[in-house]
């Protein structure tokens, strides 16, 4: 089933670069935010939660980066397209290999495209689930500036727990980047949530110290009136209240992205 009004006010276009052709979403205003679907595909409380980022001034470019857009998932819909997305789309990286996967190359052009279009200090990213990852891969572009990893699901292996699916080229680089130009970045997961494993979380902080800043919530955060246990920190699992725990972490997140890409200020005329 389809909701056709979540894409109300959003610009389409197809962006390429190297080997890709996707079509991505636009909409708002000021600086340009990547937001980075999860599994199965952009579903309405993806684009909820990118509403919400352009009600803050900000501008969100939405990738289509598998499944149909704008389709309320099913639990059989999600086992379906999360096969195909693993087993068949070279793109994407699942395993414990110690590699980004090549669609970050792809994000990383469009993060360029953003914040030439926007302006800004530069761009924020955020990744869900299957994507996580990828915004921390995406620090080796400059422009990318606020990466945020929401429930960071990749790799799925046991082998993989205390890794994530972004090479060791790239988080040297983002290492480099956080202390030389004083960047951070935010990690977002339930503690029950078995597709994040706490070997990941203590992995990042063990790697970023206070570069990363974890923000772990409990089970009774999460709304119980979804058909999944407690995993989509910016999603499903919002309780959709004012006071809540899960809006008070969207609200931050939000606050996150409009700091670190506000144009820095102009240096005082000389008098």
């Amino acid at each position: 089933m389809q909701n056709a009004q979540a894409f109300a006010d959003y610009t389409p276009f197809d962006f390429t670069d190297g080997a890709y052709t996707r079509k991505v979403w636009r909409k708002g205003t000021g600086p340009a935010v990547i937001v980075m679907h999860e599994m199965p595909n952009l579903h309405p409380l993806v684009l909820r939660f990118a509403d919400r980022v352009v009600a803050a001034g900000l501008t969100v470019f939405c990738p289509s980066l598998f499944g149909e857009d704008g389709r309320v998932p099913t639990k059989g819909y999600m086992m379906r397209q999360a096969l195909w997305t693993l087993c068949v789309r070279r793109e994407f990286n699942a395993w414990a290999n110690g590699r980004s996967s090549a669609i970050v190359d792809w994000l990383r052009a469009l993060a360029r495209h953003a914040h030439g279009e926007c302006g800004g200090r530069g761009v924020g990213a955020v990744g869900m689930c299957f994507t996580g990852g990828f915004a921390l891969a995406m620090m080796t572009e400059p422009a990318v500036v606020a990466p945020v990893l929401s429930q960071p699901s990749l790799p799925f292996t046991k082998k993989g727990a205390g890794m994530i699916d972004t090479s060791e080229a790239d988080l040297a680089c983002a290492k480099a980047r956080f202390e030389a130009e004083d960047l951070r970045m935010l990690g977002l997961r339930f503690t029950s949530d078995k597709l994040v494993p706490d070997a990941r979380f203590a992995m990042l902080k063990e790697r970023f110290g206070d570069r990363f800043k974890a923000i772990e919530l409990s089970d009774a955060d999460a709304n119980p009136d979804t058909p999944f246990p407690p995993h989509s920190v910016l999603t499903w699992h919002v309780i959709d209240q004012p006071g809540s725990t899960t809006r008070a972490v969207e609200a931050e997140v939000i606050g996150f992205f409009r700091e670190a890409t506000a144009p820095l200020a102009a240096p005082d005329a000389a008098l």
